[in-house]
């Protein structure tokens, strides 16, 4: 087990940094039961800081493999409201929500892929009201990570638990910054590199992005007043938070009807308790039009027909190959962390939050701003070493953005 003054700085930062908590405020918690003593330290921390309650959400991986290989259909397709208004109701107490992701990454592999689609799915609409106040930043909200067994092990093969657990906690320390004299310091100076790195993406104002590299060769449109962010985000009534730790990107939109060309993801993807890996994906004129996939590919088909927003993009997010997290030469099979390893893309919901008055546009209005809308939100790896990305002006100058996964442009942290 990790020494418990880490645990208690890595407490500390995701209540303070992650969620920033206020006092009196109440802090609702997933969490899984393997992370029992963790999420312990999270609570006594957060009534030290004031909290006016901590409300957990427990998960349990063999009871949600045992629920997907043997409920009736109708029970995983049914969400109950009082499920619904227990978040709605804390939602519009302006509650602080903290999850702790920690699930094993070959779960429901032997799950049929479908089962787990429509459960996705129905969880997804059910849960579409609570959803926009997290995707328009109305309450802080942060994710962070913690190991298990099956996890570490995963990430480590050939390790006992005990051991491969260990490994993984100081995997993550090094990567969020708990292993720093002061972690909250320490990213606040990281927010600050990653605000100062989306102030010049945003004021470069480019129309396109065009991505190349083995397998790829795709031009991402950007939507006029399109907003690049990265790091920190705030809530409605100003307050800083962090959405997720760790996090290396600056992201935006791409214009839904505007994406053409191929791309290929370069990590694995953990979807609905199953891995997509190897894939391709065709687009035209936004849409999704072929795709293909070595491992996954029932997966991957349900996941493109979730929706009919769900084979168009909602997010095109930035990230050097020299990130700590690609550094480590892990994959971590756990998309908080393998997305801030490369670039991606997301397939789904794009954040109305980064489009200029975004927030407050009704969903015509944000589809006529080349918003994407979806019940779902994946993102997916497609950055290398190899990766090379030009921005095309507002004049149709176009100019070097990332070379060989790094960043070319000036002024950007390298």
């Amino acid at each position: 087990m990790a020494e418990q003054q880490m645990l208690e700085k890595y407490a500390e930062l995701a209540l303070k940094t992650g969620v920033n908590l206020k006092e009196n405020q109440v802090l609702m918690i997933n969490s899984s039961i393997e992370g029992v003593d963790f999420t312990r330290t999270l609570v006594k921390k957060a009534y030290e800081l004031g909290a006016k309650d901590v409300v957990i959400n427990w998960q349990d991986d063999e009871i949600t493999l045992q629920r997907y290989l043997h409920a009736a259909e109708e029970a995983l397709t049914t969400v109950p409201q009082w499920l619904v208004d227990k978040y709605l109701y804390y939602a519009e107490d302006d509650v602080a929500l903290l999850s702790v992701r920690s699930t094993n990454p070959d779960l429901l592999k032997d799950v049929d892929p479908s089962r787990v689609a429509k459960a996705t799915k129905a969880s997804a609409e059910a849960m579409k009201a609570f959803r926009k106040y997290t995707m328009n930043d109305k309450i802080a909200w942060s994710i962070i990570s913690i190991p298990t067994n099956d996890w570490a092990m995963k990430i480590f093969p050939g390790k006992d638990a005990e051991t491969a657990k260990e490994l993984l906690w100081e995997q993550i320390f090094n990567i969020v910054r708990v292993n720093t004299e002061d972690p909250i310091k320490a990213w606040d100076e990281h927010n600050a590199t990653l605000k100062a790195a989306h102030k010049i993406l945003n004021d470069k104002k480019y129309t396109s992005l065009k991505f190349t590299a083995p397998g790829t060769d795709i031009t991402f449109g950007l939507p006029k007043g399109h907003i690049w962010k990265g790091g920190g985000a705030y809530t409605e009534e100003g307050r800083h938070f962090n959405p997720n730790m760790p996090t290396e990107e600056v992201f935006t939109m791409p214009d839904k009807y505007h994406v053409d060309g191929v791309v290929t993801s370069t990590k694995p993807l953990i979807y609905g308790g199953n891995m997509i890996d190897h894939f391709k994906l065709t687009f035209k004129d936004g849409k999704v039009t072929d795709f293909e996939a070595e491992t996954g590919y029932d997966t991957l088909k349900h996941l493109l027909d979730t929706d009919e927003g769900a084979k168009r993009l909602g997010e095109i997010a930035l990230v050097p190959h020299h990130s700590p997290i690609s550094q480590s030469g892990l994959i971590f099979y756990n998309t908080l962390y393998d997305e801030n390893a490369s670039c991606h893309i997301a397939l789904g919901k794009a954040y109305p939050t980064n489009m200029e008055g975004g927030a407050k546009m009704s969903d015509e209005e944000l589809d006529a701003h080349g918003v994407n809308d979806s019940l779902t939100h994946v993102d997916f790896m497609i950055g290398s070493a190899e990766l090379d990305i030009d921005g095309v002006l507002e004049n149709g100058e176009t100019e070097a953005v990332f070379r060989k996964g790094e960043w070319a442009l000036p002024g950007m942290n390298n």
